[in-house]
């Protein structure tokens, strides 16, 4: 894949491209290797720390991703003034340190490899995922004991038998009790095709007994990948490489792709391949990849704007036919059945609008039961905008935008959905809508209190303000250079 580099004309920086070289920030220093890899060593310390104190402690998750955070500003911006002939290693490196942190502990915050793992022992033994509840009796002989055990003779769960947390439920044959780290186990499965073909492809190796660890392990090579993919992009486009950091060492990469191994990444990676296939002029290839991406979580789909500006109907055509042929093999075994539960899911979610942290900001100057339609049609305001204005030599500057302002007017509770933003946010050099992640994390830490309510409306507020300030501050830097170069023309 190649890209043409994009506002070279007359030797001028592009708008809002200011500050993304090392020099931008001071010539670079051999100290600044070891002081961006101290820092680098730093956030890996506090990710370490917070995925391996006791998870039962419901401090320290919060504690523990707002000083990765704020040790994660620092580092970026140190990173800028790594030498270019280091800076790929460097980040590749801290990369690696951070997934070491990350993987040295079960999930701390989320159960949700725990369904992955289950789907994936399934489909290894014949079974199609959508066919059967984990709670189902007929799968008993399937069961390892890290992800099942039965209550004791006073049916309860002995204490915290899963390090990931403990799902009950009475949902068998006799009432009696199951103690699973699944959540949700009286209920299908709610992951597309491609995430189903991804569990079964972690679990075709290790044995039963193989824990959390085959998917953290994969979460790290994924992430590595896309590391890889995005150094190998700036470097093609003469671009500094220590703009990767912001997805090689970011807290959200680490607790959510690698220690609590989401499915996302996958979908971030295949979402990112489709736009720089795309820019290839790839179409084809493209629109399998994107296709893949949304049979992989369904979120990716939101990013399609952007990309419908090159042969629409192939890229289309393909995406919907990789979509439709990952399916073939399950709607054979299963049938209909293969929409799991995702139906009931967004209902669960609050995505109805009504009584749900769902659309938060528009709460506060709508009534809940307008929050929903008025969401659909600024998002599809907002596709149009952005399916209009793409720049083909740039459609991440769109999908940034449409990802993010998704996220904004959505307001979903969970981080790991953001690992789809982050290779944009590199991609556009928009550093601002990285501020969206530890606002959903905190939303989620928080979700449950009486204070949650509060923490959503000033944290995207907050994020919200931001992102605004720095598009108007950019859009003007933008006109300033381009009237200086006009005169300079004239």
């Amino acid at each position: 894949m190649s890209e043409p580099i994009p506002h070279r004309a007359h030797g001028r920086q592009a708008p809002g491209q200011a500050g993304d070289s090392p020099a931008a920030s001071g010539p670079p220093r051999a100290g600044a290797t070891v002081a961006a890899l101290a820092l680098a060593a730093l956030l890996a310390g506090a990710v370490w720390w917070t995925v391996t104190t006791d998870p039962s402690a419901e401090w320290v998750s919060p504690l523990g991703t707002l000083a990765a955070w704020a040790l994660f500003l620092p580092a970026a911006l140190m990173a800028r003034r790594i030498p270019a002939r280091h800076a790929a290693a460097v980040v590749l490196l801290g990369s690696v340190l951070m997934g070491i942190a990350a993987i040295s502990a079960p999930p701390a915050t989320s159960n949700d490899s725990a369904r992955y793992a289950w789907d994936g022992i399934v489909q290894k033994a014949g079974i199609s995922p959508y066919q059967y509840v984990p709670a189902d009796e007929a799968l008993r002989p399937l069961r390892p004991e890290w992800l099942f055990q039965d209550a004791g003779p006073d049916g309860t769960c002995h204490t915290n038998p899963f390090p990931s947390g403990t799902e009950t439920t009475t949902s068998v044959p006799g009432g009696s009790t199951l103690c699973t780290a699944i959540n949700r186990p009286a209920v299908p499965t709610v992951y597309p095709a491609v995430a189903e073909l991804y569990f079964l492809a972690v679990r075709l190796i290790p044995g039963a007994e193989a824990g959390f660890g085959a998917f953290q392990l994969a979460g790290l090579l994924l992430s590595l990948a896309v590391t890889v993919l995005l150094l190998s992009f700036l470097r093609r486009t003469g671009r500094p490489a220590h703009q990767a950091v912001w997805w090689g060492w970011s807290p959200l990469v680490a607790f959510e792709a690698i220690n609590g191994a989401h499915v996302d990444t996958l979908g971030a990676a295949l979402a990112l391949a489709a736009a720089l296939l795309l820019v290839g002029q790839r179409t084809l290839g493209s629109g399998v990849a994107f296709g893949a991406a949304v049979a992989t979580k369904l979120i990716p789909a939101i990013s399609a704007p952007a990309l419908l500006y090159r042969r629409p109907v192939r890229f289309v055509a393909a995406a919907a036919a990789t979509f439709a042929v990952a399916y073939v093999p399950y709607v054979l075994a299963s049938g209909w059945t293969v929409l799991g539960y995702l139906p009931e899911y967004l209902r669960s979610e609050g995505y109805d609008g009504q009584d749900s942290p769902r659309f938060t900001l528009l709460k506060l100057v709508l009534p809940a039961s307008w929050s929903a339609p008025v969401v659909l049609l600024l998002l599809l305001g907002l596709a149009v905008y952005v399916w209009r204005t793409t720049d083909a030599a740039r459609p991440w500057d769109g999908q940034v935008f449409m990802v993010g302002g998704t996220f904004l007017l959505v307001s979903p509770s969970y981080p790991w959905y953001a690992l789809l933003l982050l290779p944009f946010v590199v991609l556009s050099r928009r550093y601002e809508f990285a501020a969206i992640a530890p606002v959903l994390a905190m939303m989620y830490f928080t979700g449950a209190e009486p204070d949650g309510p509060l923490v959503a409306r000033l944290g995207l507020g907050a994020a919200a303000a931001l992102i605004a300030v720095a598009t108007v501050v950019r859009h003007r830097a933008g006109r300033r250079i381009e009237g200086r170069g006009r005169g300079a023309e004239a």
